[in-house]
């Protein structure tokens, strides 16, 4: 008995966060390590199930890198990355939709249905859901003209439709995203999956963005930073005590609270329950971005 009065205490103590969450959208970018573990794909699954069942509207922007990366590799075309991004001529573009759009997406979907939801995968052509233009990537250098890097087709968000999104939303379905984008002449896009998310969560007015990584949060001197306002991020990010990856997550969550979201989470998608611990728990056990 005092293990099941346990479970009711918690319930109760989720009760002002699910108060605070009800009826508001949150936008997950799903990636990393929770995308290819089994347990934590079924544990994704059910916390998004539990999400919708309890007046969230959870909406999924999710990556694909390593699924990419492996059908290239089988089909014998090479991969080339500057600043982090995948060189994508026609052939690799090719490659990147259908994995994305395909196979990824509809994995996503396909366990979210199992587990008790109503998910619908999209792709950013999709009722022309994610608007896009090729990326111009300019990396100067010091005492040298600027290097102009042509990446093919590689993308930015220039605007999101947010109605497809909202109108599923309404119906009690999930949509599913895949980070696959299209200009005005029809031509598609690879686009980088932490930034499709902050360009959703901004146009469709989400409360929270969700970040899924493959670290603990932000770390500094080896300890995690639970909570971060915009002026420290940045200050971070000068300094150089942000690094690498984190870099750009970093910037989305900025982004994403100066366009008027809430707060911006970068948690460890590899523990188990994460968005629950997250959103319902006054600890949480990432990084949190303060708008």
């Amino acid at each position: 008995m005092e293990q099941e009065a346990l479970k009711a205490n918690l319930l109760l103590e989720s009760l002002p966060y699910i108060r605070e969450f009800y009826g508001q959208t949150i936008v997950i970018k799903y990636g990393g390590h929770a995308m290819q573990d089994a347990k934590l794909k079924q544990g994704f699954a059910l916390n998004v199930v539990l999400l919708k069942y309890i007046g969230v509207n959870p909406v999924i922007v999710h990556g694909g890198g390593p699924q990419i990366g492996q059908l290239l590799e089988r089909l014998g075309i090479g991969s080339t990355f500057r600043e982090g991004l995948r060189v994508t001529d026609q052939a690799t573009m090719d490659v990147v939709e259908m994995v994305l759009a395909g196979r990824v997406n509809k994995e996503i979907v396909n366990s979210i249905n199992l587990n008790g939801g109503r998910a619908v995968g999209l792709s950013g052509k999709d009722g022309g859901l994610i608007q896009a233009r090729q990326m111009e990537m300019v990396i100067s250098k010091q005492d040298a003209p600027p290097e102009i890097i042509d990446l093919g087709k590689v993308g930015e968000v220039q605007h999101i439709r947010t109605r497809l999104i909202e109108s599923l939303a309404g119906d009690g379905f999930i949509p599913v995203i895949a980070p696959v984008g299209v200009d005005e002449q029809g031509e598609t896009y690879n686009i980088n999956a932490d930034s499709v998310a902050g360009a959703v969560a901004e146009a469709v007015g989400a409360k929270r963005l969700i970040l899924l990584t493959d670290v603990p949060g932000v770390m500094v001197d080896e300890k995690l930073v639970s909570s971060l306002t915009r002026k420290e991020a940045v200050a971070l990010i000068e300094a150089g005590k942000a690094s690498g990856g984190m870099i750009p997550k970093l910037k989305c969550c900025l982004e994403a609270v100066e366009a008027g979201v809430q707060k911006a989470h970068i948690i460890d998608g590899r523990q188990e329950n994460s968005l629950l611990l997250e959103l319902f728990t006054a600890a949480g056990i990432g990084t949190e971005v303060l708008g």
